[in-house]
Parts: structure tokens; sequence; C-alpha cells
């Protein structure tokens, strides 16, 4: 009986083995990030963690210069978690960290009566930016997925003296980098459109 929830596993391909763990660390990390909005900061906590955040958006102004700032951001923080096994833990802590960041910058927001501005913003341009926010989430937690995945495949291989795996690393760092780069082209329109 025991044998039954792992038989899939068994039967896969590697090809199919890797996207399973993919898909397994991207619900981990999904959870890592809502565990994080459950820890609930001070006001003063929060606003200095909000303030944080919003750190890449309020010193890089200019639609190019933010793009590039979300995208260098997000690729350093992806490269650390191909790390061997490092990578894997660092990742479910930054996405943890980024759940308590969103639940600080909600708090704050909530706390400034926020919601006054954005009531100002019509209805299509609302949809559109939920549209592309949500865009944007899977993008980059389907690469934070790959590296995390990776890291543990990395070290596996590596233990293994499969050296083939490096060439699978570079590949999977090359298509983190064009998700990466899509999602910031995208976050950054949301953030000019939204205020």
């Amino acid at each position: 009986l025991m044998n039954i929830p792992f038989s899939f596993w068994k039967t896969a391909s590697p090809k199919r083995k890797r996207i399973y763990s993919i898909i397994f660390m991207l619900a981990l990390s999904i959870t890592a990030t809502i565990l994080g909005t459950l820890v609930q900061l001070s006001a003063q906590d929060a606003k200095q963690l909000s303030d944080s955040a919003n750190g890449v958006i309020t010193d890089n102004p200019t639609y190019p210069s933010l793009v590039g700032a979300i995208l260098l951001n997000n690729f350093k923080i992806c490269l650390v978690m191909f790390i061997p096994i490092f990578g894997a833990a660092f990742g479910l802590f930054v996405l943890f960290s980024t759940g308590v960041g969103i639940r600080a910058i909600l708090d704050t927001q909530s706390a400034s009566g926020a919601s006054a501005a954005i009531s100002t913003i019509s209805p299509t341009t609302a949809i559109l930016a939920l549209v592309f926010v949500g865009l944007t989430f899977v993008l980059e937690y389907v690469s934070y997925s790959i590296g995390i995945a990776e890291s543990i495949w990395l070290y596996r291989r590596l233990t293994q003296r499969r050296w083939r795996e490096l060439k699978n690393t570079g590949i999977l760092i090359g298509i983190v980098a064009a998700l990466l780069i899509t999602g910031a082209l995208v976050e950054s329109w949301v953030i000019t459109v939204i205020p």
C-alpha cells in the first residue's frame, strides 16, 4: 500500500520526473508565501518593511530603469536558488519573507487609506492590472520553482558524478531568464498604471 502513491514517480520518464518536481516545488513555494502572510507585524515594522519593499519602485521611477531593477533583483535571487541544497532552503525562506512583505504592504496601505487612490482607476484598467499581476505571479513563481527543483536535481546528479546535469542547469537558467524578463516587463507596466 505504501508504494501506491509513489508509483507515478517510479514509472515516469526523467523529463516527467523533472516536471513533477517543479510542480511540487511550486506548491511548496506558494505554501511558504501563504504562511508568510500569516505573520503579523507591529505597525512600525510593517511600515519599515513596506518602504523597503517599495524601494525598487521609488529608486527607479522611469519605465526602462524599473524593468531593469525588477529583473536584476529577481534574477539575482533566482540564481542563488540554483545552488545545490542551499538554494532550495534559501528560496523557500525568500518566498516566506515575500509573504511577510505582502502582509506588511497590505497592512500599511489599509492603514493609510490607499483604497481611495485605487478607486480612481477605470474598471477596465483595474481588470487588466489584476490579470497582469496574476501573470507576473505565475512567471516569477514558476521561475523560482525551477531554480529550487534544480538545486536538488543538481546536488543529486553531481553526487552521482553525472556532469551532464550542468548543461541542463544552463538551459534552465536560460528559460528562467526569459520568464523573468517577461515578468519584469509586465510588473513594471502594472506599477506605472497603478499608483
